[in-house]
């Protein structure tokens, strides 16, 4: 009985779901996503350690030879110093989370708290250090704090566009009427979520380019003791909010040309 109700109450409900209600949808998924991202390492709540930019984390492992290395040895006066150190941190936009040994994962904005929390065995390369000037010296979060606002203007924009309603006719009988949003306000919701998805693509890239190119530097110096990582979850949440986001972009675009083209039809 209540899936027939719940089902005959979905079924009066679609045919008032304006097209700009799936954008407004769709921009709150992009924006839940950006959230996401930047919230990754901030706190030691479920799921949030493992949405990071980057990962440092010490394991014994065959080293990389190549005839560019003026001292090869230098890999091992390394190994002897990392030792039985098995820590792991990683970077978000607005916080830092080591593992020390293995357990859970301690997370905050403040890496010298974080450090005084460990012993000088488990971070012998100071690699809590290193991730804290990553994240001060190469991150920059604001960009995706713009895109969001931007897209939250836009979303209250989309709200204000006119849904179904009753209007009754010469005739004297009711019918459903929804009439067009204003141009002015559907050009201004445009160019918001436009300039929004540019500067998640900037982010997303910068993000993607720096992560990459900082863990494989990281790792070549600590040839056969450090692994470093590019978290993929940041990845997939930054490249589906920029996504997201250009489909609600083309959306608006295609709804105002179309509009236009009505207005055109009608006036010949």
């Amino acid at each position: 009985m209540a899936n027939m109700r719940f089902a005959v109450g979905l079924r009066r409900l679609i045919p008032f779901l304006g097209y700009h209600h799936v954008l407004m949808i769709l921009i709150a998924a992009g924006i839940i996503l950006l959230s996401l991202l930047l919230a990754g390492c901030s706190s030691t709540s479920p799921g949030i350690p493992n949405i990071f930019l980057m990962s440092l984390y010490y394991e014994n492992y065959p080293p990389t030879f190549n005839p560019a290395q003026v001292d090869p040895g230098v890999t091992t006066a390394i190994a002897n110093i990392v030792g039985q150190a098995q820590l792991e941190v990683r970077v978000g936009y607005f916080g830092i989370c080591i593992n020390p040994d293995g357990g859970s994962f301690l997370c905050s904005n403040n890496a010298s708290s974080l450090a005084s929390q460990v012993s000088v065995d488990q971070d012998p390369l100071n690699l809590i250090w290193v991730a804290s000037t990553f994240k001060d010296s190469i991150v920059f979060p604001y960009l995706i704090i713009v895109a969001i606002i931007l897209a939250f203007i836009c979303f209250i924009l989309l709200a204000t566009f006119p849904g179904w309603h009753e209007e009754t006719d010469e005739r004297g009988s009711e019918r459903d009427v929804k009439p067009f949003p204003s141009r002015p306000v559907s050009q201004v919701a445009l160019a918001l979520i436009f300039v929004a998805s540019v500067f998640v693509l900037v982010s997303v890239l910068w993000q993607h380019t720096a992560s990459v190119a900082a863990s494989t530097i990281a790792q070549d110096l600590g040839n056969g003791s450090v692994k470093s990582g590019v978290g993929t979850t940041a990845m997939i949440l930054g490249w589906f909010g920029f996504a997201l986001f250009i489909i609600v972009t083309i959306g608006l675009l295609v709804m105002i040309l179309s509009i236009s083209l009505l207005d055109r039809l009608t006036d010949d």
